[in-house]
């Protein structure tokens, strides 16, 4: 079965006009640029104002997906504003970072803006996903007084712990991973169509002030005060607006939405479907869902006063995903929805196995023993993306692999079905040899064919086994007990498999290997599992959802097709494992003001078997933009190397204009691992 078709509306209650660019003027003078669909009657019956606050260019960056949802939006009574932050797009003005003080004041004044519009009532909801996820709860917490509602897809409360940086304070490549991403989206020039001839002056402006994220992010390793800016968990109670929280299962940020839920104050829902990183009324893995008339009701009830019914709906709406075999990319995940007033509470329960000797799990603990794992540094190949967003083959392999190089303990042939509703937690107690020691713990689902899905993780520095803003050097031989909280998921494990508790010590290319390579001993008997158990047997009908509903696509021309490729060697002589990963997003021509669009991005990394310190990651994207004799293209380098006590970072950024180089700068720092 393929993900729900979406159904294409082109009537609407209200006849929408589209505002193809407009410039708000800031306090200070900055221009952002802004497109813009409201009913064509909103100066004399003005309507709630929606905005969309984002750096990825409205002009090309966001286009296929807006054209989608702003305008279905508007058609129901709504201004849609999609607004490109300073720095980025069509906007004025230089970018320093992701989620600085700046960007949110901005956010504030545009919010008065709206507010203030004859078309507008005065009312203003704030809505996005991923970066846009993060600056409506970030923005929300500033308690705009125009700011009524929102709704924050595929975002985090805490910038350090969910986020791309450190998972369990343990170095994620999507560090560069995400900074490459961002040098490559930054560099692109803006529109002439839209700026005029100003546009190579401010192309060349940005270049030359640019930054390479990554390395402000390895200068702050730990929960520091870089960190707490931005994440709302530092102070729930200044959130008041109404917040409708939605994740995926197979998107990296699902631990946040029980998280809002359990310490917001404000009125609140959560959906979570099985998702990867994608608004639901298109997303994959399916099946998808008809938000946006969800969004409607969330809108209407909060921003207009109409009594939606959204607010009798159960608290929590998600979906228990049936288990899927490995190594693939499912376009439709089968399962059913169900609801409860309260994440892990009610009908959901806890099942505690003791982690044995005989490396099956029991619900008695054994006498202790000794067991102990050394994993090869080339553990973890099978891990897939740390955020599933190109769509390519990203989801986790078959786990039989990577699970050869770890403590395995199995629990017996389930007798009956078993719903993993909730957050698993491993109680380890453990030694290691050295003083900075990394492990990857997996709950997995083992078939009776073998093959192995993963259906849990979590990554842990075991220096923040106490805390994760002052972490502490381990030491060698000494026994600790941690808790180890794994990502929150719903997955129903059949009758005749087996869940699996994996342990290892490297698990690369998602996690960044310690300096040296490390002995785990877990003290078998004296360590556990808590998985979380739904009770499914009272249920009533799943939940139902409408079907997907948007506006018409954006009119656009494939030039060329675009291709995704993820290609694992091993040099026989040598062991070294590499992995290459190319996502060519193809060629496009935007019919509406004839902009052509290219884009590759690319990822390489490679690690010795035996020695951490060979770990390489490099990256390498190209951006395309042109259109009749104008024609533009960015060339951006990345690379990521370590000795022990040092990373050592290097970037490169060429832009060419008629195919002649006008612009090169490097990037090169050594920056100090602390406990890393």
């Amino acid at each position: 079965m393929g993900p729900t078709s979406i159904q294409t509306v082109h009537r609407f209650p209200r006849q929408v006009r589209e505002v193809e660019n407009l410039f708000i003027v800031l306090p200070d003078g900055t221009r952002l640029a802004v497109r813009m669909w409201l009913p064509i009657d909103a100066d004399a019956q003005p309507v709630p104002a929606l905005l969309e606050y984002l750096p990825y260019r409205k002009r090309d960056g966001t286009v296929v997906r807006d054209a989608l949802t702003h305008p279905y939006l508007a058609g129901h009574g709504y201004a849609c504003v999609r607004v490109d932050m300073r720095g980025n797009g069509d906007s004025d003005g230089l970018m320093a970072d992701e989620y600085t003080q700046q960007e949110l004041d901005d956010a504030v004044d545009v919010i008065a803006w709206l507010a203030g519009q004859p078309w507008c009532t005065g009312k203003v909801g704030m809505f996005g996903i991923s970066w846009g996820g993060f600056n409506a709860l970030q923005v929300a917490a500033l308690r705009p007084p125009a700011l009524a509602a929102i709704v924050t897809l595929c975002s985090t409360d805490d910038r350090y712990e969910d986020d791309i940086h450190y998972k369990g304070g343990t170095l994620l490549n999507e560090n560069l991973g995400w900074a490459a991403t961002m040098l490559a989206y930054s560099s692109r020039p803006p529109d002439p169509m839209i700026v005029g001839e100003r546009w190579r002056e401010m192309w060349l402006d940005r270049l030359a002030h640019e930054p390479f994220l990554l390395i402000d992010w390895l200068r702050h390793p730990h929960r520091d005060a870089y960190w707490r800016h931005g994440s709302v968990c530092e102070d729930w109670s200044a959130i008041e607006a109404p917040v409708l929280a939605v994740g995926g299962w197979n998107d990296a940020y699902s631990n946040a939405v029980p998280r809002l839920m359990k310490q917001l104050r404000c009125p609140r829902k959560a959906i979570i479907g099985p998702w990867a990183h994608k608004y639901p009324h298109f997303a994959v893995p399916g099946p998808r869902i008809g938000f946006l008339q969800e969004m409607l009701r969330w809108w209407d009830q909060h921003l207009k006063g109409l009594d939606s019914g959204i607010m009798d709906e159960p608290d929590h709406r998600f979906y228990i995903m049936d288990a899927y075999p490995p190594g693939s990319f499912p376009d439709h995940i089968d399962g059913r929805w169900a609801g409860e007033a309260a994440w892990g509470q009610g009908r959901m329960g806890h099942t505690r196995w003791y982690l044995n000797p005989s490396r099956v799990m029991g619900d008695e603990p054994a006498t202790e023993q000794a067991l102990t794992v050394c994993s090869k540094q080339t553990t973890g190949f099978d891990g897939g993306e740390y955020c599933i967003i190109w769509l390519g083959p990203e989801f986790p392999g078959d786990q039989r692999g990577d699970d050869a190089e770890s403590l395995c303990f199995d629990s017996p042939v389930l007798l009956e079905d078993l719903d993993v509703a909730g957050q698993p937690m491993l109680d380890l107690c453990f030694s290691v040899d050295r003083p900075v020691a990394h492990i990857a713990v997996r709950l997995n689902d083992v078939w009776p064919s073998g093959e192995v899905s993963r259906i849990t993780y979590h990554l842990q520095n075991l220096c923040m086994r106490e805390s994760r803003e002052t972490p502490s050097a381990l030491v060698p031989g000494q026994r600790y007990r941690m808790r180890i909280k794994l990502d929150d998921i719903a997955w129903r494990v059949p009758r005749g498999h087996r869940l699996r508790v994996s342990i290892s010590t490297s698990y690369f290319p998602l996690m960044w290997p310690a300096p040296e390579p490390v002995t785990l001993t877990v003290f078998a008997g004296a360590s556990s599992i808590q998985v979380p158990v739904r009770d499914s047997s009272h249920d009533g009908p799943p939940l139902s959802w409408p079907a997907p509903e948007a506006a018409p696509p954006v009119a656009m021309k494939e030039i060329r097709e675009g291709w995704h490729r993820r290609e694992k060697t091993v040099d026989p002589v040598s062991g070294e494992t590499r992995l290459e990963i190319v996502d060519d997003f193809g060629e496009q021509e935007l019919l509406p003001h004839g902009l052509l669009l290219h884009s590759v991005g690319r990822e390489r990394y490679r690690i010795l078997p035996d020695d951490p310190l060979s770990a390489v990651m490099e990256t390498h994207w190209t951006e395309s933009r042109r259109r009749g004799a104008w024609d533009t293209r960015t060339e951006t380098y990345g690379r990521l190397s370590a000795s022990a006590t040092q990373w050592k970072v290097w970037g490169k950024v060429d832009a060419f204009e008629d195919g002649q180089l006008v612009f090169s700068k490097q990037f090169e720092e050594t920056i100090a691992r602390r406990l890393q």
